[in-house]
């Protein structure tokens, strides 16, 4: 049963990145001695490592895009398919790496035109297939572990596309911490885009709300269309309506 318990915490931990000890508590209904317990046994695997007032996954224990993705898989998909149907004739996009991004091509007219910039190699993948679309590839070295190019040779290159819609994914969101990731090198990118991107459209469910990681790569303000499936905390719902973001519901 212990051993039960320590895998799925493990598992939440690696899904959120970094967690609260009180969260801890609530989700496995246990005592802050029992969740100490647990954690320390969980350090001394080196799979996580904690902060004050948590505990955050580390880089090398983070889970693999292949277990990622089977997380919420229909609530990605249908996240996925609605945010296809933004792309128009012509328009210059960005296609974040991520589980939920990777789902918007499927359901995109094949016949469509439209320039498409992306660090996936499952959005290159579906991409190529398209007779359309005219494809950018960004970043320079292959992380297997998110199935995504990061590093960049020339950030002035990317200053100089005219994207006018970026559909970005994150590890978290929060009210405080804005859009979150927690690789430097994909932070980069990130930052990047979603500083020259005309319209930032995010796709998360609705397990992204109130978690952070390290990296800050944009702050909710800026973002124009939030794209979930459902249970957007209320604080949340005031925010997006005080500062003109629409949110849609997959």
């Amino acid at each position: 049963m212990k051993e039960q318990r320590l895998q799925k915490i493990e598992s939440y931990i690696y899904q959120h990145g970094s967690v609260s000890l009180e969260e801890l508590c609530d989700i496995f209904n246990v005592s802050k001695n029992t969740i100490r317990r647990d954690i320390k046994k969980l350090v001394e695997h080196g799979t996580i490592k904690k902060v004050y007032g948590g505990v955050v996954a580390t880089e090398n224990s983070l889970l693999s895009f292949e277990n990622r993705k089977f997380y919420n898989q229909d609530k990605k998909i249908q996240i996925g398919s609605k945010a296809a149907g933004l792309i128009n004739e012509n328009d210059i996009v960005f296609i974040d790496s991520g589980t939920t991004t990777c789902q918007m091509l499927p359901y995109v007219d094949n016949e469509l035109s439209f320039t498409l910039l992306t660090n996936s190699l499952d959005v290159i993948n579906a991409a190529s297939t398209m007779p359309n679309v005219h494809l950018i590839i960004i970043g320079n070295t292959f992380k297997r572990k998110t199935r995504s190019f990061i590093g960049i040779d020339n950030e002035t290159l990317i200053q100089h596309y005219n994207i006018n819609k970026a559909f970005m994914a994150a590890t978290g969101i929060s009210l405080t911490n804005g859009l979150t990731n927690s690789d430097i090198m994909e932070y980069r990118i990130k930052k990047l885009i979603s500083d020259k991107s005309k319209e930032l459209i995010l796709l998360v469910d609705d397990s992204k709300f109130d978690h952070s990681t390290l990296l800050t790569y944009s702050s909710l303000k800026d973002v124009n269309t939030l794209i979930t499936n459902k249970n957007v905390p209320q604080d949340y719902i005031d925010f997006f309506r005080e500062n003109n973001i629409a949110l849609v519901y997959a």
